[in-house]
């Protein structure tokens, strides 16, 4: 099988090509994020690549152009802002409306938008993010500081990340913690000014390839991720692979977490006290889950069973 894989979304298609069989022939199409790029560039690439089966990623223009090429079978992969925001967009909501009903497959990343997804299509599906676990694996934690070194991992954002409720909760224990942060997110300047009036020292870390991540995470004892949407971010997921206990909000209301051992922490005092209680145990609670739903290889066998279906359309 030929599987043309076009753009991305926090490396889930790159994941998913490294991981499928060596038998595969695989291509990615990525683009920039320019203007020219995601429009003209692509128009120029799409039609110079034939395959058995064309996967893209986010819902966008990336997935129509495909569309407007004929490029059959055409698997279109959610990944939330998508359908959580640009859906509603007065120009580029149309783009993404057509895109969901005219693919031959839809798949969202996470729970939270699988409902948006089926008001239009009741075949879409929830298919977790895999984690590389070849880049993501764990380390023991160093035992030499009296504070808990808590890393903000995800980008600064306080709409959709919850940063803002991050600090606030971290200012409450600031005596006993040592924070950092990456150099990433529109927020990032406003939530330095929050922590400052808060009395909060936060180590600036700049912003590195996502293949260096690693890094800072076993730099961490604790990694705090987001605290708005419930649903879980690939930031949480590549934390715990690295094996450090991950605080995020996720909701109880998704069955899709049943497994996952700590829900619907969202509150300062709550985000706080977990972060102070995280441990060991509860890292091996969390790598059960991520290992059980998110291991690489099984998410590469249920994508495979999507492709083999949509041979068939």
């Amino acid at each position: 099988m030929k599987v043309i894989m076009i753009n991305d979304c926090a490396f889930v298609g790159e994941t998913l090509l490294k991981y499928m069989p060596e038998s595969f022939t695989k291509v990615h199409v990525k683009r920039g994020r320019g203007l020219l790029e995601k429009s003209i560039g692509l128009a120029l690439k799409i039609p110079l690549y034939r395959g058995d089966v064309y996967h893209v990623h986010y819902l966008l223009q990336d997935a129509f152009i495909a569309w407007l090429f004929g490029k059959k079978p055409l698997v279109c992969h959610a990944h939330g802002s998508d359908l959580r925001s640009t859906l509603h967009h007065p120009v580029w909501g149309r783009v993404v409306r057509a895109d969901l009903t005219m693919c031959d497959y839809v798949i969202v990343s996470t729970p939270d938008i699988l409902q948006i997804a089926k008001k239009f299509r009741e075949d879409a599906q929830y298919v977790p993010n895999p984690v590389d676990l070849s880049i993501f694996y764990p380390k023991p934690i160093r035992r030499e500081d009296e504070k808990k070194r808590v890393l903000i991992a995800s980008d600064s954002n306080w709409d959709v990340k919850g940063t803002d409720i991050a600090i606030k909760a971290l200012s409450r224990v600031k005596d006993l913690v040592d924070v950092y942060i990456i150099s990433h997110g529109r927020d990032f300047d406003k939530t330095l000014a929050l922590a400052r009036n808060l009395g909060l020292r936060v180590r600036v870390l700049p912003k590195v390839p996502h293949e260096m991540m690693n890094q800072y995470y076993w730099s961490a004892d604790v990694v705090i991720d987001r605290f708005k949407l419930g649903s879980l971010g690939l930031v949480s997921l590549e934390g715990i692979a690295c094996g450090r206990p991950v605080i995020t909000y996720v909701s109880s209301q998704y069955s899709e977490y049943h497994e996952f051992p700590i829900k619907d922490i969202q509150t300062e005092e709550e985000i706080a006290e977990a972060i102070i209680k995280a441990d060991e145990k509860l890292w091996e609670a969390e790598y059960t889950y991520l290992i059980n739903n998110h291991h690489p290889h099984k998410i590469v066998e249920e994508i495979l069973k999507i492709y083999s279906r949509t041979q068939s359309l």
